[in-house]
């Protein structure tokens, strides 16, 4: 039982070659890409929509513009009314 060199030649296809370095690697990164978006979209529709920094970075939440009050003197009235009638404290 002899092999002959010509049956022992590992010679691959056309087919098997274009399979081997090109559609493996295009499949694998397809792959690995779609389990990304898969697992960013989750990640964005579960918990970064309800992130605060997040939704003011996307402009996914729009603040109420309030109006300021015209009595808008806090501090000035907080003093005013700590002594109003006592102006000779000591220190």
């Amino acid at each position: 039982m002899e092999i002959s060199s010509s049956s022992f030649s590992c010679s691959l296809s056309y087919w098997e070659y274009l399979n081997l370095i090109i559609l493996r690697p295009i499949l694998a990164v397809s792959f690995v890409f779609s389990l990304l978006v898969l697992g960013w979209y989750l990640a964005w529709k579960l918990v970064l929509v309800h992130v605060p920094l997040v939704q003011e970075i996307f402009g996914l939440r729009n603040k109420p513009v309030k109006p300021k009050p015209p009595t808008r003197r806090r501090l000035t009235q907080f003093y005013n009314s700590i002594n109003p009638h006592d102006s000779t404290s000591t220190w």
